[in-house]
């Protein structure tokens, strides 16, 4: 079974001021496809405390991290350099299918700065912060994400056969 963690960035839900949706309907989808929540973590949109909690991700080999929230252009929009301070290859199609998707439902997608990458064994991908389009950027990522997962785990090839 593969292991994913979920990232809040958000100052108002670190701070107990708004409930956090996102994060928990990410929870909920990844529960459904069968992957082994690992961690559930709210941090403020401060860019250390971003970068420590993705290093720790790694540092656990947890195979899939997935963020939302602070991909916008807010001052406090840390996602993405946090990110790509912990990541060591970018997956950039990843996030550009996100926002191309997106963009068929909003214009404001092409102001998404979100990001994807691999550090040693983990995949990173920064989703948006609303409730509604990480539901609708999960849908669009999954399979194809899965099927990453396995190339990058070892467990199959390029070309899609198994491994084992």
């Amino acid at each position: 079974m593969k292991t994913v963690a979920v990232l809040v960035a958000s100052d108002s839900c670190f701070n107990g001021e708004r409930e956090d949706k996102s994060g928990k309907a990410i929870v909920e989808i990844m529960k459904a496809a069968n992957y082994k929540i690992e961690s559930y973590d709210i941090v403020s949109d401060d860019l250390t405390a971003i970068s420590a909690k993705l290093n720790e991700y790694v540092n656990r080999e947890i195979n899939l991290v997935l963020t939302t929230g602070g991909t916008g252009f807010s001052p406090r929009d840390n996602m993405p350099e946090a990110t790509k301070a912990v990541i060591d290859r970018e997956a950039p199609g990843i996030a550009e299918a996100i926002r191309f998707s997106s963009f068929a439902i909003t214009k404001k997608a092409m102001l998404s700065r979100a990001v994807s990458g691999i550090k040693d064994k983990t995949l990173i991908i920064n989703l948006p912060g609303s409730e509604k389009a990480v539901r609708e950027s999960i849908d669009v990522i999954l399979s194809p994400v899965e099927h990453g997962l396995d190339i990058l785990l070892g467990l199959a090839h390029n070309c899609g056969e198994n491994v084992k």
